[in-house]
């Protein structure tokens, strides 16, 4: 539970690294040390090679992170000056700036690089805490405590800039990073919360939005997951940011097919009746409601331009297509190889990928994806447990659709990595491959040992 409660923590810094421009080790990266170790105390190495089984998500993502390690470290040097790329340079008293320069090695590549070994400790770790009996309850637990707090937060924010208090939260902005927390929209707060942006925020709350919606369909505990989803879908709605709109839009789009579609595939119906009774009435209402309050319709509409329609007409929208354009000519001047992990930015975790780790890397990410979201749960796995299942499946494709929409690094999070983690876990009864045999014997016994005494 600590180890997701963390993540909520976006903007805040354990410490700073000097040598590398004063970036920032943020509390949840701190926090996976522990984590990692706590699980490998209690249930040994065994169950964590096990989530490297051959041809699984951990397997794909084992070769995708090995790539991209070797790649930020040799191609900056094997490719330097061949071609431009966007990225983040430091400057003088902590500040930063988006530059476009040639290909070089940088801080960055060991940021980035830091990072992406971090993701894959995560999920390796978490497969081996959520693979031992009623795991997937603790998850549950653990997302309603989350999202908790990151609402929390969220009021606070709204609160704090309304009296104009905007200074309690420095608390949790202490990282080395540009900070847009005071911004507004159409006369609205653009919530951040716990994060440096309001896009940071938004894209973090979608995924909680995402799960509890599932529980919910899945009537999973309705009473505390159903008014929890109505307080995540106002956070949204009251972001101001096009990244919430874009991933809400998609994420309600698939969440309402799962849900029609649920008798398909042998599961009981999802709320049909009320999910198509939202999606006639909500146009109806929303009609109605321009005709009586055109003042209001027309102040709607005025914030909806601005932020969606007329979205890439801005000069932020212009930046950054500007950068996918730049990030897509990496990828080609690098032979499809890409330029390394945190060699170039991007505004779409597509061009991310293309950029930096080139078709190989996309490749292996399709196949750690795919392998994600469309194996089922494994037998032993309680309707209970199947619904978190689905719940957790459903948090990693919103983390996906904000990234697709506007990810400009190669880390997706560690919130990503853990729920990546517990859908792995339960897809099947992970067994080590033969050449870890004797370390799966030895783990084996810790693990069973360790089932006994560990919490969440």
């Amino acid at each position: 539970m600590l180890m997701l409660t963390s993540t909520v923590f976006g903007a805040a810094a354990a410490f700073s690294v000097p040598g590398l421009g004063g970036a920032s080790v943020l509390v949840p990266s701190m926090f996976l040390i522990f984590y990692a170790v706590r699980v490998f105390m209690a249930w040994g190495e065994g169950p964590i090679f096990g989530s490297f089984k051959p041809f699984g998500a951990g397997f794909w993502l084992l070769l995708l992170t090995t790539y991209g390690l070797v790649a930020a470290f040799f191609f900056p040097r094997l490719m330097e000056g061949i071609t431009d790329t966007m990225l983040v340079t430091r400057l003088v008293g902590g500040l930063s700036s988006i530059s476009l320069i040639p290909l070089e090695p940088s801080g960055n590549n060991i940021t980035q690089s830091v990072y992406a070994a971090g993701g894959l400790v995560c999920f390796a770790a978490s497969v081996a805490y959520y693979r031992r009996p009623g795991a997937l309850e603790d998850l549950y637990k653990a997302v309603i405590v989350v999202t908790i707090v990151n609402l929390s937060f969220a009021v606070i924010d709204v609160a704090t800039w309304a009296i104009g208090a905007e200074f309690v939260l420095d608390f949790v902005h202490t990282a080395n990073y540009a900070f847009l927390t005071a911004a507004e929209k159409g006369g609205l707060k653009r919530i951040s919360g716990s994060f440096p942006e309001a896009s940071a925020f938004a894209g973090y709350t979608l995924a909680l939005f995402s799960v509890n919606a599932s529980l919910w369909l899945d009537r999973i505990k309705p009473h505390v997951t159903g008014p929890v989803t109505l307080a995540l879908l106002l956070a949204l709605a009251l972001s101001t940011s096009a990244t919430a709109y874009v991933g809400l839009i998609s994420m309600l789009g698939f969440l309402t097919l799962r849900s029609l579609s649920a008798p398909v595939f042998g599961r009981e119906a999802q709320r049909p009746v009320l999910l198509v009774g939202l999606l006639v009435s909500a146009p109806v209402l929303l009609g109605v409601g321009m005709i009586l309050l055109p003042g209001v319709a027309d102040v709607v509409a005025g914030f909806l331009d601005e932020m969606l329609f007329n979205k890439l007409d801005s000069q932020s929208g212009q930046e950054r297509m500007m950068w996918n354009a730049v990030a897509y000519q990496t990828f080609q001047d690098t032979g499809w190889l890409g330029a390394g992990i945190g060699s170039a930015r991007a505004s779409s975790y597509l061009l991310v990928l293309l950029s930096n780790v080139g078709a190989p890397g996309l490749m292996l990410f399709v196949l750690f994806l795919g392998s994600i979201l469309f194996i089922g749960p494994a037998e032993h796995v309680d309707e209970f447990g199947r619904g978190v299942f689905r719940a957790a499946r459903a948090g990693v494709l919103a983390g996906m659709a904000e990234a697709m929409t506007s990810g400009t690094v190669y880390d997706l999070g560690l919130l990503f990595y853990v729920l990546a983690g517990a859908v792995a876990a339960n897809q099947l009864l992970l067994r080590a491959s033969p050449q870890l045999s004797a370390l799966a014997c030895f783990g084996s016994r810790r693990f069973a040992a360790g089932t006994k005494r560990a919490g969440t």
